[in-house]
C-alpha cells in the first residue's frame, strides 16, 4: 500500500506586522480592546454604585457588624444577618433571602469575557498562533509521518531470512484484516480455499513454514495466477498476513477445498499447538 504523506503548511498572520498600514490597524485595535474592556469595568462599578444610591436600605447598613474579607468574597452570611436578608413575601412559611450571585462567580464570569476578548484579538485578529482545527491537523500530520517512519523502519529488518511466526492477538488481528481485504477472493473467507488452494489443511503447493508462505505472498506465484503483493503490502504486513494463515491450520471450517500438493507437518493447529521446523 502507498504511503499517504500529509504536507501541513502553517496559516500565515492575517497581518502583515512589517507593513505600517497593519501595524497601525493592530495598534488601534489594540487600543479600541483594552477601551472596552476599561468600560466594560466602569459600567460595571457605576452599576453598584447607582445600586446602593436608589437604595434607601443602604444607609441602616453602617450599624451592621463588618463583613470579613472572605464573607463579602465568598457572598457568605452570617445565620444572626438572616433576617436582614428576608424579602417581603413568604410560601408555605418558607421565607426568601436576598441572596444576589456570590462575588467569586461574578469574578470568575467577568475574567472568562476579558479571557475571550483576548483570544480573539490574539488567534483571530492579528492570528499569532494556529486555531484548534489546524494545530490538530498539524499534529495528526506529524503522527502520520512518525508511523511511517516506525512502519519502514520496523519493516525493512523484515525478510525471508529473519520473518517470523507471531502470535500476538494484534499481529493475527492485523493480518486477518489483510487476509480479508486481499486474498478472500481466491481463498475465501476462512481459508478453505476457492480459486486458490486451501489453506487450513496440511497440504501445502509451495511449502508451509512461514519463510515459504512470506515467500509465496511477497513474490507470487504467475504462473498459476497469484500476483506478487510486495508492492501493495509491506514486510511488516506481508508477516502478519502469513501468521494469520499459518493460525488457521487445522481449523477445518466447511465446505473446505480438496488438499493439494505435499503433506508437511502442520506448521500450526488452530489452538497454537504446534510450530513446524523452518
Amino acid at each position: 500500500m502507498n504511503a499517504l504523506f500529509l504536507t501541513v503548511n502553517a496559516p500565515s498572520s492575517v497581518w502583515n506586522l512589517t507593513s505600517g498600514e497593519d501595524l497601525l490597524w493592530v495598534v488601534m485595535l489594540t487600543i479600541i480592546t483594552i477601551g472596552m474592556i476599561l468600560i466594560l469595568g466602569v459600567t460595571i462599578y457605576l452599576a453598584f454604585v447607582l445600586k446602593k444610591a436608589l437604595n434607601p436600605e443602604q444607609a441602616t447598613e453602617i450599624a451592621k457588624p463588618q463583613l470579613s474579607f472572605w464573607q463579602r468574597f465568598s457572598g457568605l452570611r452570617p445565620l444572626s444577618h438572616e433576617k436582614d436578608l428576608a424579602l417581603d413575601h413568604t410560601y408555605d412559611g418558607i421565607v426568601e433571602l436576598d441572596n444576589p450571585t456570590p462575588p467569586w462567580f461574578m469574578y470568575l464570569f467577568y475574567s472568562t469575557i476579558a479571557f475571550g476578548v483576548v483570544y480573539l484579538f490574539l488567534f483571530h485578529i492579528v492570528g499569532s498562533s494556529d486555531l484548534q482545527l489546524a494545530e490538530y491537523d498539524k499534529e495528526v500530520a506529524m503522527a502520520d509521518v512518525q508511523h511511517e517512519a516506525y512502519i519502514k523502519r520496523v519493516a525493512g529488518s523484515i525478510n525471508e531470512n529473519t520473518v517470523a511466526f507471531v502470535k500476538d492477538a494484534k499481529s493475527i488481528d492485523d493480518g486477518k484484516t489483510l487476509f480479508t481485504q486481499y486474498c478472500v477472493a481466491c481463498h475465501g473467507n476462512a481459508g478453505q480455499g476457492g480459486v486458490g488452494p486451501n489453506l487450513t489443511d496440511d497440504y501445502w503447493l509451495h511449502g508451509g513454514s512461514v519463510q515459504k508462505v512470506f515467500h509465496t505472498i511477497t513474490e507470487g506465484v504467475p504462473e498459476k495466477g497469484m500476483m506478487s503483493w510486495k508492492k501493495q503490502l509491506n514486510p511488516l504486513q506481508v508477516q502478519h498476513v502469513a501468521s494469520f494463515i499459518l493460525s488457521l491450520q487445522g481449523s477445518k471450517p466447511a465446505g473446505g477445498k480438496e488438499p493439494q500438493g505435499e503433506k508437511e507437518a502442520p506448521a500450526l493447529t488452530a489452538q497454537g499447538e504446534k510450530v513446524a521446523a523452518n
